[in-house]
Parts: structure tokens; C-alpha cells; sequence
């Protein structure tokens, strides 16, 4: 119950983890909570304020270890030794620093029973994300692209309107809210002119993150036209002209120089270093076949979401989905672990990671467990 409560703030808590709290006393629940945006109540915190009901003796499941600092909101060990609760079950542990070990050791301290590492695996996937940015000061990277049966994002004329079906697109929109930012190259804002917003309602909108080194964007471009509506920033190199720059700030997008690559484009893994340390925890990538192979070849993605319309176009000329200079021979082949194969509308979607990432071992993990929850060799609680 408390992940599936936690999975509500998807997309809404960034760059705070998800996390889901179930408050349980003589065999009922009685109060549940979640952590439901970024500056709002923690989850236990949350459940605590909807209970009606004396929580003295009580057993709080949680997904990821109390808080025992003040942030946004204080400290979540302090309410839970206040309300009384006798027991509390924590999915996993807090990779922050601040935490690490410590809230769970302030509850026992309280004399409350603390337990852990039930659906561990299950918790470490659904925060992913959160693990990566704290752990690492990076961006968690998502790459998603749509292709025709036939290995193409557009036909030898350019057109790309549309590849996959509608249902595909609304789904796209969905992602796009989920994560901070949205990046893309100088290649697609020439040849699309897209916006690159999240245009479905209740989800917060990515700061637009366009890769252009020579500061090219046209500032008539809906990128350029849109920046006072929506959070835009232009990463470039030294190579771009100050009155272009100028120009392009005046329009509302924040430029931002960054390392070149040898190739004298924007150094990507320096931009992921960057955005990380201005608080950036994901990056979804909606950009070309060049962007593509930039961060593909440079081992920067995550995570894939690759959409295969039943279409075949054809033409030599008409591009794939990742260009740059490719692989030489099969053996330098990059893999990825494939997570799920399913249907969105009339396309084939394909989720999946980078080969051997631990994420996907935890989604493994994930799936072997039993569906009823019952406790086995794998799943039960671990006494800290």
C-alpha cells in the first residue's frame, strides 16, 4: 500500500524521492500519506495529520527511512516519537548523507522497533532516480525516441508528423512531466520547431534544456518565442557569439557556457555535471540522431523508452535514431538490458537500460517477488 501510495507523487516531489506511508494499529489501517509536492508534507508527516485515531502503539510502514533533519518540512522522526508509534518498517534505507542510517537509529534511540528491507528492491526502483542525484550530483537520464518498423525518425524529406500513433504522444507528454528536464539539440529546434513542453494537465512543466554551441536557435523559433512561459536554458560553448547570447536572453532563455566536446560541440557529461549541481535529478531527451549518439556513445543514458510504430517508410537518406559516426564493427556494439516489451495504442513500446545498470537488477528483483507480499528468504524484514 505504501508504495503504490508513493508512486502518487511521480513527477510532482522532484528532487525529493517518492515516498508512501501506511499507519496500521490492531490489524486496521487507519491513516495513510504520501509525500505529494516538493516543499509539502513528508509522508509520514502527511499520514500522521489525516489520522483520526490514537496512533499511540501503532505500526507506521514507510518506504524509505524517516528524515532526522530540518529541510523543507522538519524532521519526520520527531513526529513519529510523538505520536506514540511503537513500530515503524521502513522499505530501505536513505542514501542522503544527512540521513544514512541515523533516522532509523534515532527511533530505536525512542525506544520504537525499527525493521527494514521489506521490498527493498522494489523501493530502490521506484526512487531511481532520487539515488542517482543524491548519491552521484547527476541527473538520471532518460533517452526516448520513435521509430518506424524500418529503423527511421523521419522520411528523406524530414517529415516526422507524425510516427507513432496518439496514444504514444499523450504518453510522451505524460513523461515529459515527469522528469525536471528536457533536453534537445540545435538539429531537432531547426527541423521542428518544437516546443517541448508537457501539455498534459496537473503535471509540472521541464525546464527546457537546448544543446546548440554556436548559439543558432532562431528567436523566432517557438523555443525562443515561448522562454517568458516556460523555463528555457541554451547551453553553448565559447564559440557563440555575445550578441547572439544577448539577443537570445532578451527572449527569456538563460544561456549557459559549457565545455567543448573535441568535436566542438557542447561537452554533454560536463552539461550533466552542471545541471546536477543546479539541482537537476532527471533529464529526459527528446533531441536528433546527433544528440542521440552524443549521449548514448558518451555511457550518459539511463534509462530507454523506444516506441516502434507498424510503419515502413524507407530511403537511404532518411535518418535513424541515433546518428554520429557509429560502431565499426558489431563487437563494439553498446548493449541494453531490455525490461519490458509492451503495446501503446497501435506501437510497440521498449523499456529498457543500459547493460548492467543496477536498476534494472532491481526491477529484477522486483519481479521475482511473490504478489501476495508474504514474507520469504528474499523479501523478509532485516533487523538493522
Amino acid at each position: 500500500m505504501a508504495l503504490k501510495l508513493a508512486e502518487r507523487g511521480l513527477g510532482h516531489v522532484n528532487p525529493n524521492p517518492m515516498v508512501g506511508a501506511v499507519i496500521v494499529k490492531d490489524g486496521k489501517v487507519i491513516a495513510e500519506g504520501w509525500h505529494r509536492k516538493y516543499g509539502g508534507l513528508h509522508a509520514e508527516r502527511d499520514a500522521l495529520a489525516s489520522c483520526r485515531e490514537n496512533t499511540a502503539g501503532a505500526t507506521m510502514y514507510v518506504t524509505l527511512e524517516p528524515c532526522c533533519h530540518f529541510g523543507k518540512q522538519p524532521p519526520c522522526t520527531s513526529a513519529i516519537i510523538e505520536a506514540g508509534i511503537a513500530k515503524v518498517v521502513v522499505a530501505m534505507r536513505d542514501p542522503n548523507p544527512m540521513v544514512a542510517g541515523r533516522g532509523m537509529e534515532i527511533l530505536r534511540g525512542s525506544g520504537i522497533e525499527v525493521m527494514s528491507g521489506l521490498f527493498e528492491e522494489r523501493a530502490r526502483y521506484l526512487n531511481r532516480i532520487f539515488i542517482k542525484y543524491i548519491t552521484e550530483h547527476r541527473p538520471w537520464v532518460v533517452m526516448k525516441y520513435a521509430m518506424t518498423m524500418d529503423g527511421r525518425i523521419a522520411s528523406v524529406s524530414g517529415d516526422s508528423k507524425w510516427i507513432s500513433c496518439e496514444e504514444s504522444r499523450r504518453l510522451v507528454h505524460e513523461m515529459r512531466g515527469r522528469y525536471m528536464g528536457i533536453l534537445a539539440g540545435k538539429g531537432t529546434v531547426m527541423a521542428d520547431d518544437p516546443m517541448l513542453n508537457c501539455r498534459v494537465g496537473g503535471m509540472r512543466q521541464p525546464v527546457r534544456i537546448i544543446a546548440d554551441s554556436e548559439a543558432s536557435t532562431p528567436e523566432d523559433s517557438a523555443i525562443a518565442r515561448t522562454a517568458g512561459e516556460y523555463e528555457t536554458i541554451l547551453a553553448h560553448t565559447h564559440a557563440a557569439p555575445e550578441k547572439k547570447l544577448e539577443v537570445l536572453r532578451g527572449c527569456g532563455i538563460r544561456t549557459m557556457e559549457c565545455p567543448s566536446s573535441p568535436d566542438g560541440r557542447v561537452g554533454l557529461d560536463a552539461l550533466m555535471d552542471r545541471l546536477g549541481k543546479e539541482g537537476m535529478d532527471s533529464v529526459f531527451i527528446e533531441g536528433g540522431a546527433e544528440i542521440g549518439w552524443s549521449m548514448v556513445s558518451g555511457n550518459l543514458v539511463d534509462e530507454y523508452f523506444i516506441f516502434i510504430a507498424p510503419k515502413i517508410i524507407g530511403g537511404n537518406a532518411a535518418k535513424g535514431p541515433v546518428g554520429g559516426c557509429g560502431m565499426a564493427g558489431m563487437q563494439d556494439a553498446i548493449p541494453l538490458e531490455t525490461a519490458s516489451v509492451t503495446s501503446s495504442g497501435s506501437d510497440l513500446l521498449i523499456h529498457g537500460f543500459a547493460a548492467g545498470h543496477k536498476a534494472y537488477a532491481e526491477m529484477c528483483g522486483r519481479l521475482e517477488m511473490p504478489v501476495s507480499g508474504k514474507s520469504n528468504d528474499r523479501t523478509k524484514c532485516l533487523q538493522e
